[in-house]
């Protein structure tokens, strides 16, 4: 049932459709099997009959009342039965017990009024539910209802017509105006259901089931007339009220939501193959019977129909490879041609000779920076940067070749040029993929390669640029990047000249573990890095605390727990090693959430941090230290292993036994037995 009733409406309307459930069984079951008897034709016929017209109208106007929602549909729909019914009233008060009936009636007014309501209803229901209305769509309403409206018509519309062109023009018109107007709402129906892509939902298939109903009894009752053959009181009677409670149905039921059907072959080929072929066989039977001059007609503007439908869909056919190939070759982000469009145009640049002192240039390019940017303002603002760079680089060689954005931060450059305007254009393209803001900076890194001097093939130009790219890339990273490190390490060893030593194993191990996990480049250098640094913070710790022989106080451990927070501060100074201060950040957290300083848990921690906290747990328990006696590395080893799980990923101790069974001494050498020696635990916090 429809929404936004109180209780007491959905009682009201459930009783009510009760009571006109009975009366419908009362009514089908006089006119089928004769129930009641022949005296109590007056009672189902007259009244019954009467009373289930009025309450099909008085449900689709409450409808209209109670529910703002397709408000319009409703009363249209309420009004024609309403004005219907009327007619039938009209006509058992005061035309059936006349010798002759008079053509046109008022009766005839309330019966022919219904049909441009109901017209009406069903244009404004479509409205409501499908919205517009593409070419393609009409044409397949328009096939549908002129097929069904020619067929109709090739079996019906003959006999009712000569019956009915006898007698006054305005009795005439009359007697045709019914006919027309029940081929019409049959056309309509079939229409509408094309138009839903023939999945039109519960409520809209139950008023379509009525109207259909309607039409199909009035016109089988004008057939039956027209032939002699009508006998009042038969099954047929029972049509009437059945499609309008139909429709009186359809006002309570909820829309639903059909799915047009997924095949585009029903569409474009099925639909119009039944029509033509229902039209193609009126065209035949007009050659050889007496078929109605309008059913041919319909049926050849069917044909017509179909062939424009045809010809549309091979337009539309047409239309979808060249949208296709057009998008396999075009970024959907950034609207640059992609990998797919560089592949070929870059075939095409080397078989085909540059114009005279000429060069083809490649240039590839991989944002730096670009991983921070996302990681900091989320992938809608990386993905909006990438629009506007991939849109400046465009602009840049605009005269001078193509651009392309081969996926994630990668773009490339195709140009022809000399040689003396080879360092312009790189500049000039780095350049246009260049922005600074608020908290970040983006570059580029290049690699370019002189066509063909330098490359006979594609496949040779690509791994040679790509080489050169990542070249400079490392160069770049090495420029900025390690001269911050540099200068942190530098501090860290005269400080603290036993961390600074270690912490450059754990680097190297930590490089080790990141490449086993099969990281990528730029996370295993980030890792290696923050392996490096990590212990940076510990220079802001006192000696005392440091290097206190016996157990830390809680005091003493908060204030070490801080060592991390400090050390993301110091290292985050330098722009180049911001990433590897998150990591730096993380590398006290566990894996069960216990840690420090977040309480971050599992896949939370980042991966970086999780190998950097395994490799210095390791290197912390086989090296001497003021606070514990050096473990033998297999203790160690089991160490980790216990703690995998609680402490450490397991994922990562798993990588990292297979480090250590590839190296032939683990990390720190085997040190002498100590008795009466205590060592701390690998799950102990060490400062």
């Amino acid at each position: 049932m429809v929404s936004g009733l109180s209780q007491r409406e959905r009682r009201t309307v459930l009783v009510g459709g009760l009571l006109a459930l009975c009366l419908l069984t009362a009514f089908i079951a006089h006119v089928a099997v004769g129930f009641g008897g022949r005296s109590t034709d007056a009672l189902f016929n007259t009244w019954i009959y009467s009373a289930l017209m009025l309450t099909s109208a008085a449900a689709c106007l409450l409808r209209a009342a109670l529910v703002r929602r397709e408000r319009v549909v409703w009363a249209l729909l309420g009004v024609g039965l309403l004005l219907y019914t009327g007619g039938e009233i009209y006509y058992a008060a005061v035309l059936a017990g006349r010798e002759t009936v008079p053509i046109p009636s008022p009766a005839d007014g309330g019966y022919l009024a219904f049909y441009p309501l109901a017209y009406a209803a069903l244009i404004a229901l479509l409205r409501a539910r499908v919205g517009v209305f593409p070419v393609a769509r009409w044409l397949d309403g328009a096939i549908v209802g002129s097929a069904v409206a020619a067929l109709a018509a090739a079996f019906a519309l003959g006999p009712i017509v000569d019956a009915s062109s006898e007698g006054q023009t305005l009795a005439v018109a009359t007697n045709l105006a019914y006919p027309i107007a029940d081929l019409t709402l049959l056309t309509m129906v079939a229409t509408a259901a094309s138009f839903t892509g023939w999945r039109p939902g519960r409520s809209w298939a139950v008023v379509g089931a009525g109207l259909l109903l309607l039409a199909v009894s009035d016109g089988v009752y004008l057939l039956q007339a027209a032939n002699g053959t009508y006998v009042e009181g038969t099954i047929l009677d029972a049509g009437w009220p059945c499609g309008v409670l139909l429709v009186a149905c359809a006002a309570w039921i909820e829309p639903g939501t059909g799915e047009p059907l997924r095949s585009r072959a029903v569409r474009i080929i099925a639909i119009p193959a039944a029509a033509a072929l229902v039209a193609i066989c009126i065209q035949a039977a007009e050659r050889f019977t007496t078929a109605p001059t309008a059913a041919a007609v319909i049926s050849l503007l069917t044909l017509i129909a179909v062939v424009v439908r045809l010809v549309l869909s091979l337009r539309e056919s047409q239309g979808e490879v060249r949208t296709r190939a057009q998008e396999s070759r075009t970024d959907e982000l950034t609207g640059l041609p992609n990998r797919r469009a560089l592949t070929l145009d870059l075939e095409r640049a080397i078989t085909r000779p540059a114009a005279t002192g000429s060069l083809r240039l490649l240039a590839l390019f991989d944002l730096d920076g670009f991983k921070l940017y996302n990681d900091t303002f989320g992938h809608p603002a990386g993905d909006a940067l990438l629009e506007r760079l991939g849109g400046q680089l465009e602009l840049f060689a605009a005269s001078k070749g193509s651009a392309y954005r081969l996926g994630g931060d990668e773009f490339c450059l195709l140009v022809e040029c000399t040689a003396a305007e080879v360092d312009a254009i790189i500049a000039g393209a780095g350049a246009a993929l260049s922005e600074r803001g608020e908290g970040f900076a983006i570059a580029a890194s290049q690699g370019s390669v002189l066509l063909p001097s330098e490359a006979g093939s594609m496949k040779e130009a690509m791994q040679l640029a790509d080489r050169r790219m990542y070249a400079n890339k490392a160069s770049e990273r090495t420029s900025a990047g390690s001269q911050s490190r540099d200068v942190l390490l530098t501090a860290l060893r005269e400080r603290q000249p036993q961390l600074a030593e270690q912490a450059v194993d754990v680097a190297e191990l930590a490089l080790a573990v990141a490449g086993e996990l099969g990281m990528e480049a730029e996370q295993r250098d980030e890792t290696y890095r923050a392996a490096q640094l990590h212990e940076t913070g510990k220079m802001a710790i006192p000696d005392a605390i440091l290097n206190k022989p016996g157990p830390l106080e809680e005091s003493e451990w908060k204030f070490v727990h801080r060592h991390t927070l400090i050390g993301e501060r110091i290292i985050a100074s330098a722009a180049a090693l911001v990433p590897v201060a998150r990591l730096v950040r993380s590398s006290g957290e566990r894996w069960d959430g216990s840690g420090y300083p977040d309480s971050l848990r599992g896949d939370q921690i980042p991966l970086g941090s999780r190998v950097v906290a395994v490799c210095e747990a390791y290197a912390a328990m086989v090296s001497e230290r003021p606070y514990s006696v050096a473990m033998r590395p297999s203790r160690a080893l089991e160490e980790l292993r216990r703690s995998a799980g609680s402490q450490f990923d397991p994922e990562v101790v798993t990588a990292f036994e297979q480090i250590a069974r590839q190296r032939s001494l683990p990390i720190g050498s085997e040190p002498e037995k100590r008795p009466g020696g205590a060592t701390r635990a690998a799950s102990t916090p060490s400062p």
